[in-house]
């Protein structure tokens, strides 16, 4: 999933989506999850020629990759469809607002519980053994790019910067995950709870592991059984409750979170004992997976003093 904030910024998106041929490819590309140029031009009844330059839209805007593909007799171009969900904000994200944000790499974790199947791994090489959780509170876990578990939780803290006269008013946490499932499932549902100030948000329920492609940033020398990228997941919480992807997900507001009586903000992971689907996490940070990105928590808040003030 994708968030334009700023429509300038998508204009290249909004070119490669104009275009019947450029949709049906995409149609085709979700149902067969990835096609050779041949076999896309066949489908579509044109030419390679024809295909080419829309296929050179849908890559600029990051819609599709396009890779040298060794599997047939002779070399050949392959497509897959890389996004799976775009977002557009129309009107800016609150301008009136001041704002804080940590982008957390997902080894540097505050606390954990977890069982195997379980491991972590940095871009170069994995970290210790697999299934032992031991490994877990290992130093080297801060370099950690990708981390997965079946059961238990890791929990990441920031440091609450508002002052005595600041006024939280929305905060948004952006991950990539996917289920963790034993040997290679595409489909093995897990129910990941998110949970701040340990106030339960509600869950998402990851359909299953994600391996159809290497992703963006996955190093070639990861397995190919084991998931490659995940879904980016936006939960945000506001004066309206808590929203997943934008959907309403609980009744959870940001005054709920207490957060003018913490110094620390809590942002718990978590498959508990009790959840209906317990299919595994497989958390995704720098190095790996479609974004590049550890656990992202960003604060908008507003000065307490000055709306008083004004009213």
């Amino acid at each position: 999933m994708r968030i334009i904030t700023n429509l300038t910024a998508g204009l290249d998106i909004f070119s490669a989506l104009n275009s019947k041929v450029r949709i049906n490819i995409i149609k085709l590309l979700n149902s067969k999850h990835k096609l050779s140029f041949s076999d896309l031009a066949k489908n579509l009844d044109i030419s390679i020629s024809t295909l080419t330059p829309h296929i050179k839209k849908l890559e600029k805007a990051g819609i599709i990759e396009v890779k040298l593909s060794m599997d047939e007799k002779y070399p050949a171009k392959v497509c897959t469809l890389i996004e799976n969900k775009i977002i557009i904000e129309i009107i800016p994200e609150h301008p009136e607002y001041k704002s804080f944000e940590f982008d957390i790499d997902v080894g540097k974790y505050f606390d954990y519980n977890v069982t195997p199947t379980c491991g972590l791994a940095s871009a170069k090489k994995l970290i210790g053994s697999l299934d032992d959780p031991r490994y877990f509170s290992h130093p080297e876990r801060f370099d950690a790019g990708i981390i997965w578990f079946t059961q238990g939780y890791v929990e990441y803290r920031i440091p609450n910067l508002l002052t005595i006269n600041e006024k939280p008013e929305e905060v948004q946490i952006t991950c990539e995950l996917c289920s963790e499932a034993p040997g290679v499932i595409s489909h093995f549902p897990s129910d990941i709870y998110f949970i701040v100030n340990g106030i339960n948000l509600g869950y998402w329920t990851s359909p299953g592991e994600l391996f159809d492609r290497k992703g963006r940033y996955t190093p070639d020398w990861w397995f190919q059984n084991f998931p490659q990228y995940g879904r980016i997941k936006v939960i945000t919480v506001n004066h309206t409750g808590t929203y997943l992807d934008g959907l309403l997900l609980s009744p959870v507001t940001v005054s709920d979170l207490n957060m003018s009586k913490c110094s620390d903000i809590s942002v718990k992971i978590e498959i508990p004992e009790n959840a209906k689907n317990i299919g595994g996490i497989t958390l995704f940070g720098k190095g790996f997976g479609d974004y590049d990105v550890g656990i992202k928590v960003k604060v908008l808040y507003k000065n307490g003093e000055k709306e008083k003030a004004d009213l």
